[in-house]
């Protein structure tokens, strides 16, 4: 056979293999979009940037219990930021490690969370019982619970151990679940200044429609926290939904760093004041603006740790959507995502 002959063969194999690829990846993304569970399958298999920092790096002086993460045991997840930020998963930390630090320190830590309408009958009871038993445990904690209705709430905090002290804030509902979301940026600062700064050294905010299931304990603790979200924290950047509105005080267009969920947040309560101050401001403006951003809270959120970095970041373990189905990569669940129902939960009336 004559060399031409033999190019010829050749490209003919690589036309026909071509195709099947095509053919294949056609297949992959139709089947993708009919079946949501194979998609998410598929977003699990992208991966994750890998840690820069070099072994034995300590991120604080002295002896500091983040000094002994792991960074590099976790080679399927990034396990730190461009910033050096950990990002903690299971396995990168000693609990006791953490836990015998903040003993030393007599940490008090507070944790606020709202629960009106619908949400305090659906969700209220099992949060509160499951952060009883899984939420900094061995620590004094403080519950700020804001409710528009004391009566259910006390009958609530009788199925509760004497290691959390309940405080009782009354808020009104407001017109629009949104609003009510909103809302909380505003009510969290107030509170700060008034009780927290006086009674807590941490303070960590949770949205109520979610339990937990796993320890959430010392190791989550920093000056300020944030959260990957369990369903982006995979994607790409481009497919993360920060606010594009040039309008509002919330725009990233795409220039965060991570996709964060407001469902958690912490911190110092200085550090947490400040958050919420921001975001409010920027929920004020965007109200004089007539706009309101895509994701709410949320976004502002997002906006303030793009330009004030958090100095830790809680891996989707910290709050995990079970829908999304089986990963690799999360070898617990520390707290979940509560079935949603959107049209009973957010019925006001």
């Amino acid at each position: 056979m004559t060399s031409m002959g033999t190019k010829c063969i050749s490209c003919l194999k690589y036309l026909v293999m071509r195709q099947k690829c095509l053919c294949l990846l056609l297949v992959f993304t139709v089947y993708s979009l009919v079946n949501p569970v194979f998609f998410r399958f598929l977003e699990g298999l992208i991966p994750m940037e890998k840690c820069h920092l070099p072994k034995g790096f300590k991120l604080r002086p002295g002896t500091h219990a983040d000094n002994y993460l792991d960074y590099w045991t976790r080679t399927d997840v990034q396990t730190c930021t461009q910033w050096k930020a950990p990002i903690i998963w299971d396995g990168t930390f000693n609990a006791t490690v953490y836990d015998e630090m903040y003993k030393k320190q007599n940490t008090v830590i507070g944790l606020t969370v709202f629960a009106v309408g619908n949400y305090l009958d659906m969700f209220l009871e099992r949060f509160l019982v499951s952060a009883d038993e899984h939420f900094m445990p061995g620590f004094p904690v403080i519950y700020y619970v804001f409710v528009d209705d004391l009566a259910k709430l006390r009958r609530i905090s009788a199925r509760l151990s004497n290691r959390g002290i309940l405080r009782e804030v009354a808020v009104e509902k407001q017109r629009r679940w949104q609003d009510n979301s909103m809302s909380r940026m505003k009510l969290i600062k107030e509170l700060i200044e008034t009780r927290v700064n006086n009674e807590a050294n941490y303070i960590f905010c949770f949205d109520v429609d979610q339990h937990f299931s796993g320890r959430f304990g010392t190791e989550a603790l920093g000056d300020s926290v944030a959260l990957l979200h369990s369903w982006f924290y995979r994607r790409p950047r481009f497919m993360y939904p920060y606010e594009t509105n040039p309008l509002s005080a919330a725009s990233l267009q795409s220039r965060g760093d991570f996709y964060y969920h407001a469902a958690v947040f912490g911190g110092t309560w200085q550090n947490v004041r400040r958050l919420t101050e921001a975001c409010h401001k920027g929920i004020v403006e965007d109200k004089q603006r007539k706009v309101e951003a895509r994701w709410h809270d949320e976004s502002h959120l997002n906006k303030y740790f793009w330009l004030n970095k958090p100095t830790k970041i809680l891996s989707p373990e910290y709050c995990w959507d079970p829908f999304i189905g089986w990963r690799t990569d999360i070898h617990i669940f520390r707290l979940q995502w509560a079935s949603k129902q959107y049209e009973a939960s957010r019925q006001l009336d």
